[in-house]
């Protein structure tokens, strides 16, 4: 049983990380989208979407939160979401976050199980 609380104390470290982690590329993603020239309002939402919903998770994993579960659900669908929208863009912002999104999607499905 303790090998089990430890896998998922490291599981939710990680998640952790990778939702602070993809609240800080979605910020400077969406920043960076500001100053292209083709219209990136959706990525921009999304990426502003994300970056709440990422950080509000982490802060609610870091104090044990009933509602972690449901929201690393939410979290996980709005990264895979941006994810996909920041893919259809060349910009290196937007493939950066494309990463940093999938990875932080990957932790939270697995906390949402």
């Amino acid at each position: 049983m303790a090998l089990q609380q430890l896998d998922v104390s490291d599981l939710m470290d990680e998640c952790i990380d990778n939702c602070f982690e993809a609240t800080q590329a979605c910020e400077w993603c969406a920043d960076e989208c500001l100053d292209e020239d083709e219209d990136m309002a959706r990525c921009i939402r999304l990426c502003r979407d994300v970056a709440d919903i990422a950080n509000m998770h982490a802060r609610f994993m870091v104090r044990n939160s009933a509602y972690s579960d449901d929201l690393a659900a939410t979290c996980a669908d709005a990264c895979e979401e941006c994810a996909d929208e920041c893919d259809q863009h060349d910009h290196e912002h937007c493939q950066v976050c494309a990463d940093v999104l999938r990875e932080c999607a990957e932790t939270c499905r697995q906390m949402a199980s």
